[in-house]
């Protein structure tokens, strides 16, 4: 029997030539990360084992992003102990204000993230990386303290579900349609540490931005990582950012899979998902529902190809007056490119208002706190009680397209509904 790219990716970094599901592995990491939530948990660990060195000092990753720009002491506080252990391990790729951007979009755009590695990360959407073919999960602080030392760490090798999407998308349906549409047909734990694999002519289709989104929300249908097998664009993408070399993985003909699910583009619509699960999910011309603010950013949906959906909808409008519209580029150079193509005009002329790169609102970190009975249409990618704020708010996930066109209309609208 063959193996899926997720399996070969596994059987290479534990040094075997055949891994199975179910199979407990040890294996080596090519790159780990943690934020300034979860990598001062990792680092105080790590000290109390005594060690004196890191594994290797360019492959981990220490990012700032949730509470920056620092809001208060305590955030401050986290920020220096990642910034005191980057000083003194000498880690290549701890970046602070002015440099840093939100993880997921900072990373593959530094060219640290290739096909066929294997990435583990303080942070559970740590799964975006499988868009460029990589194996790529979140882990706790304590793995990464581990990993930190060692340079690798242990695994269960998951079954595989495979994901065929095929035909051409309706006009302003994107990639966090798509997989909305596929969480709100599994459920949030329909792949419960399994690898969701993504194939078919219309994941094909799809840019590099896009299978970024839909593997970043893997997490939310329970998946152990989500991963396409890497093709041209992704090559493209790759060479564009690093000479670093890089192995293609792609999963055998007789492969098994515990499952396979197919769906026809042409069906999905721009999706909704309500509260307080992702898995909750409706067509957004079915919504109406009256919002108090918008969030267009973060890890899920915050790069230029999102910002320019985004723009492309505002543009000549004006935010409902009973609405917050807050557009967060995800790094510096999205932010830089939007400047130069013209979206911060639009963004600013339309009333939003526009942030540096951060997780903040994301997460009800800071910047966009909602207050109690609230309701936010967020392009994030959790949506659970209080997660952007009051326990009694509401979040509802999606695209740019219909986070753009329900800003303007005050209520949760599909964008054709503006005309």
């Amino acid at each position: 029997m063959g193996m899926t790219i997720t399996e070969k990716i596994l059987a290479a970094h534990a040094g075997k030539e055949f891994v199975e599901p179910g199979e407990l592995i040890e294996a080596r990491v090519d790159l780990l990360l943690g934020n300034d939530i979860t990598a001062p948990i990792a680092i105080k660990e790590f000290e109390e084992l005594g060690i004196n060195t890191v594994f290797n000092n360019e492959k981990i990753a220490l990012i700032p992003d949730h509470f920056t720009p620092n809001k208060d002491i305590k955030s401050a506080e986290q920020v220096k102990i990642l910034r005191d252990f980057a000083h003194k391990f000498a880690i290549t790729h701890f970046y602070d204000v002015g440099r840093v951007g939100v993880e997921h979009a900072l990373l593959p755009e530094l060219g640290l993230v290739r096909p066929g590695m294997c990435i583990i990360g303080a942070d559970s959407h740590t799964c975006t990386y499988g868009a460029f073919g990589a194996f790529s999960t979140g882990v706790g602080s304590t793995d990464m303290a581990a990993a930190m030392a060692t340079g690798k760490t242990w695994f269960k090798v998951p079954e595989s579900i495979k994901f065929i999407v095929h035909g051409i998308l309706q006009p302003y349906v994107s990639a966090k349609d798509v997989i909305l549409h596929i969480i709100g047909d599994v459920g949030v734990d329909g792949a419960l540490y399994r690898s969701m694999e993504f194939v078919g002519d219309t994941i094909a289709k799809l840019s590099m931005e896009g299978r970024m989104t839909m593997a970043n929300m893997a997490i939310e249908a329970g998946a152990k990582n989500g991963i396409f097998a890497p093709d041209g664009k992704t090559v493209e993408y790759i060479k564009s950012r690093t000479n670093l070399p890089y192995t293609l993985y792609y999963s055998d003909d007789n492969a098994h899979y515990a499952e396979v699910r197919e769906y026809d583009a042409a069906t999905i619509e721009p999706t909704v998902a309500f509260p307080h699960l992702p898995e909750n999910t409706k067509p957004a011309r079915e919504a109406h529902i009256p919002i108090d603010q918008v969030v267009i950013g973060s890890c899920t949906n915050g790069r230029i190809e999102d910002l320019r959906i985004a723009a492309k909808i505002l543009k000549g409008h004006k935010v409902h007056k009973h609405v917050r519209l807050l557009i967060i580029p995800a790094t510096q150079e999205v932010y830089k490119k939007a400047l130069q193509e013209g979206l911060i005009d639009i963004f600013i002329e339309a009333e939003a208002a526009v942030s540096l790169p951060t997780c903040g609102p994301c997460l009800g970190g800071h910047m966009g706190i909602l207050a109690e009975g609230e309701r936010c249409v967020a392009t994030t990618n959790r949506n659970f009680v209080g997660r952007m704020g009051h326990p009694k708010s509401e979040v509802y996930l999606a695209g740019p397209a219909v986070a753009a066109a329900s800003a303007i209309s005050g209520k949760i609208v599909h964008p054709d509904e503006l005309r």
